[in-house]
């Protein structure tokens, strides 16, 4: 793995990738959030953004064995163009002057309708999450450095999200999940047991699209080990179904990522419970604003 990093600064670009990208000083909660040598917020500038970008060609691409175009292996970049209008959570570390070492693309309604849609479209009919009357987002592009796949760093990330969550009121959040190689097959297991186990409700189940769907129910329930189809869940798959997450009908396979997705869906509130007493008390000492 390259040990190239991008620091978070800003500044004119050399590679020819336009990214027309606003001033995001938004942050989270117009703040950061700091756990030892390491500090939560938004991207703010086209640095922060590229920074990530980095990040995740290293950890799809030359970790996980994405297949890159010729821009993007120019590049050593990840990017596509609904980076132009998604927020991104980024986890920096000050100790490696100021490194992106984990990072979540957050992309609201608003920007999906400037922009056309979600980035799950183009795998599953998202049309009932789309119905969803209240406010919802898509989650997507989660990678961690190698270095630093620990909980603490998982937890820092889920405690932005909440604090992104509880400043937009986010009542629903979605988005492609993965888990490796492009055989699902392999995951008989695990997939039958999300399929009997974790469907979400009709309402707001979305469908892979007819083109790419892939049968999920391998496995009959009685042929389904729970504690084996647990152990075969990427940590990230398993974070989402501790919480109380669902998976949408079917499973896509992405060659281009070498990976079997899923569609996940999750209720805010499982993800906020946890640490929306702690902005209700913030925003009321805060008073109005």
């Amino acid at each position: 793995m390259r040990a190239q990093s991008y620091s978070i600064t800003d500044g004119a670009r050399s590679d020819g990738l336009s990214i027309p990208v606003a001033p995001r000083a938004d942050a989270i909660c117009n703040d950061s959030i700091v756990a030892g040598g390491t500090e939560l917020r938004l991207a703010r500038c086209e640095g922060d953004i590229r920074a990530a970008q980095d990040l995740r060609y290293r950890v799809f691409y030359e970790e996980m064995g994405a297949i890159a175009s010729s821009e993007t292996a120019a590049l050593k970049l990840d990017w596509d163009i609904f980076d132009d209008v998604a927020d991104h959570l980024v986890v920096i570390d000050h100790a490696l002057g100021g490194s992106v070492i984990g990072t979540y693309r957050l992309m609201r309604r608003p920007a999906a309708e400037i922009f056309g849609g979600y980035y799950s479209a183009r795998e599953y009919d998202i049309s009932k999450l789309i119905a969803f009357p209240g406010e919802i987002m898509e989650l997507g592009r989660s990678c961690v450095d190698e270095r630093y796949r620990t909980r603490a760093t998982m937890m820092l990330l889920w405690q932005g999200i909440a604090a992104y969550a509880f400043r937009h009121d986010i009542q629903l959040m979605f988005g492609c999940a993965s888990l490796p190689g492009s055989d699902p097959a392999r995951h008989a297991m695990a997939l039958s047991h999300l399929h009997h186990n974790h469907r979400a409700p009709d309402r707001l189940r979305p469908r892979a699209l007819d083109h790419r769907y892939v049968e999920m129910e391998m496995l009959g329930s009685d042929r389904v080990d729970t504690r084996q189809a647990i152990a075969g869940l990427p940590p990230l798959i398993k974070g989402y179904m501790r919480i109380g997450g669902w998976v949408g009908d079917g499973a896509v396979i992405d060659r281009q990522f070498n990976t079997t997705d899923v569609c996940i869906v999750v209720h805010t509130a499982s993800v906020t419970n946890k640490y929306y007493r702690h902005y209700e008390r913030t925003a009321r000492a805060a008073g109005p604003r």
